[in-house]
């Protein structure tokens, strides 16, 4: 949690830093960004604590000690199997429910944190609405506090009529000052222009476009703070994404949005169909006009000075219908996008509880496996699975997005993916088994090619097996009850197939019964 609030804090520094803000504010914003990175945090800890537990267990031969009194590694894990599932239900409960409360929270408190100083919300490049009235653009912004400005465009809106910007103000450089304890903020434009849009009572008049144009080298424009010094931080403003909503209303929001969608394009296909004026065709009788029996075109049934107009208007309607097209596929390319956004909310409040049991299935049988404990090997691994499973899950989401892939899918595909490695190594570790018998993989590559070694062979009785010189001599100096341990467990010390049958025969041949 620590190292992924961190991140966060780097993430939003521009939003917390030079605003005067208490110490209660930020910690009330960490406070509400918490819960959303439980999501990342949750399954990695999962991994690592088991990955260290398990691995400390078989560091310090404790599942020996458990094995040789009859506890199996699956009895072992059963008490923390079962807290893991607990967990993972607890976990779908926390996403479908305080996850979306806090992002409500978190993202009200930034909307009310921006307002605190408008210098801080003007970003360079882009229009920054300060209050009612402005929309201000910067192409630089320089100075200790962001106060010098240039490239400065400004359209103001007629409060008046506040749906038409009729001002626009053009300045080469600009400057925002103002006094301690002051509620009026002061923009000094300097070397611009001022447009302003005469609105007409005459109709005809109004085609000519009046405006008037001033030029000014310095122009003051005071913007009233008090509304913007009066913000509440806990202000509820009217906003909403896919990450607000538990799965009730993530499943209305969906059905909605697809029924508005199917509808739009209904409505689409409707309009396409007036526009080629199909409806108004009337059957009218031409008169005057020779018909001949064959007729090469439509046209050739209408007066020259017809089939000019027809032409014309049909060329002008193609044009107008491949340019809504284009606008069409791009609006539905943005809903397509939105409806797979609230699809893979919706699943990710399911995928979480089961990622955290499969996780626990991956980290405890291969601790178990690699035997060591701590915080280094372990660690690393982890990491380097948790980063696996995360980066395959970010790519997977973002082909849902724009629809490559099904949401599902996308949502799904990391958790699948680990979910045989967690049932492979699952079944390695509770018999015994390595993720890879290295002993056994160099011999059957030494058969392989013929490699053997005449003081590496033992021949005892009618048994002949391929050993190196040390196994070999472990062999013949074990005792016989050493020897019937090597038959009984011969997993549990690393001991090959070839060593477990040289045993065999030589107890064979100290006159026992191997039975």
């Amino acid at each position: 949690m620590f190292i992924f609030i961190l991140q966060g804090i780097w993430l939003y520094i521009s939003e917390l830093a030079g605003k005067d803000l208490d110490i209660s504010i930020v910690l009330k914003f960490l406070w509400f960004y918490s819960p959303r990175i439980v999501t990342l945090v949750l399954p990695l800890s999962i991994l690592v604590t088991s990955l260290m537990v398990f691995g400390g267990f078989a560091e310090r031969y404790e599942f020996a000690a458990m094995k040789s009194t009859g506890i199996s590694l699956q009895r072992a894990m059963r008490s923390l199997s079962v807290f893991i599932l607990l967990l993972g239900i607890t976990a779908f409960f926390f996403s479908n429910n305080v996850i979306p409360y806090s992002e409500y929270k978190w993202q009200n408190l930034r909307r009310n944190i921006q307002q605190f100083k408008p210098s801080m919300v003007i970003a360079a490049g882009q229009f920054n609405q300060i209050g009612d009235e402005l929309n201000i653009k910067v192409a630089e912004k320089s100075g200790e506090n962001g106060e010098f400005l240039e490239g400065v465009i400004i359209h103001r809106k007629d409060m008046k009529k506040p749906s038409n910007n009729l001002i626009v103000t053009i300045a080469e450089k600009g400057e925002l000052t103002s006094e301690e304890g002051s509620n009026t903020l002061s923009l000094i434009l300097k070397n611009g222009y001022d447009y302003q849009e005469l609105i007409e009572k005459d109709y005809k008049k109004q085609h000519r476009e009046p405006y008037v144009k001033t030029y000014f080298e310095e122009y003051t424009i005071n913007i009233d703070l008090t509304a913007l010094n009066a913000k509440d931080v806990d202000q509820e403003n009217n906003i909403s994404n896919q990450n607000m909503y538990n799965i009730g209303e993530l499943a209305t929001e969906i059905d909605s949005l697809s029924d508005a969608y199917s509808k739009n394009l209904e409505q689409f296909a409707e309009n396409m169909y007036h526009r080629t004026g199909s409806i108004k065709f009337k059957d009218e009788k031409t008169e005057n006009i020779p018909v001949s029996d064959t007729v090469t075109s439509i046209l050739d049934i209408y007066l020259p000075h017809e089939r000019a107009d027809i032409i014309g208007m049909a060329i002008n309607n193609v044009n107008g219908t491949i340019q809504a097209a284009k606008a069409k596929k791009e609006d539905s390319k943005n809903r397509v996008r939105k409806l797979n956004k609230y699809e893979i909310a919706l699943h990710e409040k399911i995928v979480l509880g089961f990622a955290c049991i499969i996780l626990f299935f991956i980290g405890a049988p291969l601790g178990a496996i690699i035997r060591k404990g701590g915080m280094g090997l372990p660690m690393v691994v982890a990491v380097v699975l948790f980063l696996t499973y995360h980066f395959i899950g970010i790519f997977a989401k973002n082909s849902a997005e724009d629809g490559s892939i099904h949401p599902f899918l996308g949502t799904w595909i990391s958790t699948l993916i680990m979910l045989p490695l967690s049932i492979w190594l699952t079944y390695r570790a509770t018999t015994d088994q390595g993720i890879v018998d290295f002993d056994q993989f160099g011999q059957r590559i030494s058969r392989l090619f013929g490699k053997k070694e005449k003081d590496a062979a033992i021949v005892i009785g009618d048994t002949a097996a391929l050993l190196t010189q040390q196994e070999k001599t472990i062999v013949l100096s074990k005792t016989y009850a050493e020897l019937i341990e090597i038959l009984k467990n011969p997993k549990q010390y690393n001991f090959t197939e070839e060593m477990q049958r040289a045993a065999a025969a030589r107890l064979e041949e100290k006159g026992y019964k191997v039975e």
